[in-house]
């Protein structure tokens, strides 16, 4: 069946309930296994906190290298869905790999070789909904569907990890693995009709282009490494540091990822009141309160109450940054892959960020102090924005 073999609104049928079922599910994988990896290779195989920085580093250099090449080959594809059927089926080989493998080698072998092209399966289903055409309400229920599965699978695989040991979040990666595969499979027998035109927003104004957005990519990159860093240890730093049951690292980023859906919802409703610069700078000053109190939070209630600034930070990258993007680059999908690339190349930097940070005498206080050091440079970056173009209209 091509890809016009389908007729009508595409907002209407079956899409309508499958693609934000697709994007949840895309969601929750990742949202299960990131904040499991760190604390799978310490206690599976007995990876050091420093070999844990670079294996995550090394893991986010494959995905982002899959995102430069497969994104360039499902564009020139007829079907660009098939691409998302791939990553499905790679995401279920890593995690068998996972659950059977009792060597560190090879685990690793097995994240870049099939964990790199398969953590961009969400982008690829987002960039498929953009190239059919989708409605705009549509593309806002994905990011949402998304959003709500960090919510649940942080919790979900601490508490699968606690209450049946760290091996088991494998098991519960091969039944969501499973159901991408489905759901991207039917998605393929209802492809929709056509393309739409989105408006471009009115490019930015009294500054070289080209260094605002050298100057913005740096700045997101180095926020996105903070985030990614503080996620990526809350595990250990919860259970190795703080003494606590690992439980409460997933009530922490379940916490954060419900707060930055309200946040989304408050960013929504502010655009076009408040410069989206603003609000990113706003976010990046709650990413540098959020590092600073993590080196010095000592229990469950101080751990939870920092995660709104955790919740806030998130959304105004996500949020406020798609908007300060579509300005840079002036079409949605021009945006939404350079914040993309943003992203995964902050999860290459945190890797050493955390390898050099956990091996000091702060073990993993120091990565969030790192987390610190980063969130301030990009802050700088977005202020220094700011002063290079002195006016912004509403996005």
């Amino acid at each position: 069946m091509s890809e016009a073999a389908v007729s009508g609104p595409v907002s209407t049928g079956p899409l309508r309930l499958l693609t934000p079922s697709a994007a949840l599910l895309w969601g929750l994988q990742y949202a299960l296994l990131n904040p499991a990896l760190g604390y799978l290779l310490v206690s599976v195989y007995q990876a050091t906190p420093s070999e844990v920085g670079w294996i995550l580093g090394v893991y986010g250099t494959g995905a982002f290298l899959a995102s430069l090449i497969i994104p360039r080959y499902a564009a020139s594809r007829p079907d660009s869905l098939r691409p998302v059927l791939l990553a499905g089926c790679l995401t279920l080989l890593l995690a068998i790999v996972l659950g059977l493998v009792s060597s560190l080698p090879v685990a690793v072998i097995a994240l870049i070789v099939l964990g790199g092209p398969a953590a961009i399966g969400s982008s690829l289903l987002y960039t498929h909904l953009e190239r059919t055409g989708v409605a705009s309400s549509q593309l806002s229920r994905h990011r949402t569907a998304v959003a709500l599965a960090w919510v649940v699978g942080p919790p979900l695989a601490m508490l699968i990890m606690g209450g049946f040991g760290p091996r088991a979040v494998a098991v519960a990666l091969i039944l969501v693995a499973v159901l991408n595969i489905a759901t991207t499979m039917f998605l393929m027998q209802l492809r929709p009709n056509g393309t739409a035109e989105r408006s471009a927003p009115t490019p930015m104004r009294n500054a070289p282009l080209r260094l605002v957005t050298a100057v913005i990519v740096l700045g997101f990159v180095t926020l996105q490494a903070s985030n990614v860093a503080g996620m990526s240890i809350m595990s250990l730093f919860v259970v190795e540091t703080l003494q606590l049951d690992i439980v409460w690292a997933g009530v922490a980023l379940g916490l954060a990822a419900a707060v930055e859906i309200i946040a989304l919802l408050v960013i929504g409703r502010l655009r076009g009141r408040i410069p989206c610069r603003r609000l990113v700078i706003s976010g990046g000053a709650a990413g540098v309160l959020y590092g600073a109190g993590m080196t010095l939070v000592q229990g469950p209630a101080s751990l939870l109450v920092l995660q709104i600034l955790a919740g806030w930070f998130v959304a105004t990258l996500s949020g406020a940054g798609l908007l300060l993007f579509r300005q840079v680059a002036g079409r949605s999908e021009s945006a939404v892959a350079l914040l993309d690339h943003t992203r995964r190349i902050g999860a290459v930097v945190a890797g050493p960020v955390i390898a050099l940070s956990a091996a000091t005498t702060l073990g993993y206080r120091g990565v969030f102090l790192g987390c610190v050091v980063l969130a301030m440079t990009g802050l700088g970056c977005v202020l220094a924005v700011s002063l290079m173009s002195r006016s912004e209209p509403a996005p």
